[in-house]
């Protein structure tokens, strides 16, 4: 037999400080603002990869793209000591080509301007490097319009 209080315990929802409850999402889900940075950097990358498939897509039908927060601590050997923005890893026994992008590094390069223009040049130069071209011949709009 159970007691009135041990009764009420369990039954006890869980509320905020006011006793109301939790309330639903601050933003719709429909709304831009409701997407977080990370996600709006995965739709920049996808966004720049979708304009290089439309002219390489034979080149990069096994090709794997990445998002990750930060570089490993652990540089590559040919690697300066600048963080990278992003990094190739070539295809292996283990699986098909990786190309890399760092969000937070790419973030901070950009400092808030032009992020999808920086995003977009770090994914043709490692496109360029796994196709073994220059970035320019793998897009034209490679480095931005500067005015010149």
């Amino acid at each position: 037999m159970t007691t009135p209080r041990a009764h009420r315990r369990r039954r006890r929802v869980r509320r905020d400080r006011h006793g109301r409850g939790l309330r639903g999402p601050l933003l719709p889900a429909s709304l831009p603002a409701a997407r977080t940075r990370a996600e709006r950097f995965d739709d920049l990358v996808l966004d720049a990869v979708e304009l290089l498939e439309r002219r390489w897509a034979e080149q990069l039908a096994g090709v794997e793209f990445a998002v990750e927060e930060v570089p490993p601590s652990d540089p590559a050997p040919w690697e300066d000591e600048v963080v990278p923005l992003g990094r190739l890893f070539p295809a292996d026994a283990s699986g098909p080509a990786r190309v890399v992008l760092y969000r937070r590094p790419v973030e901070t390069r950009a400092g808030g301007e032009d992020l999808e223009d920086l995003v977009a040049d770090v994914v043709v130069e490692q496109v360029a490097h796994l196709l073994g071209l220059d970035p320019e011949e793998v897009d034209p709009r490679y480095g931005g319009d500067d005015g010149d």
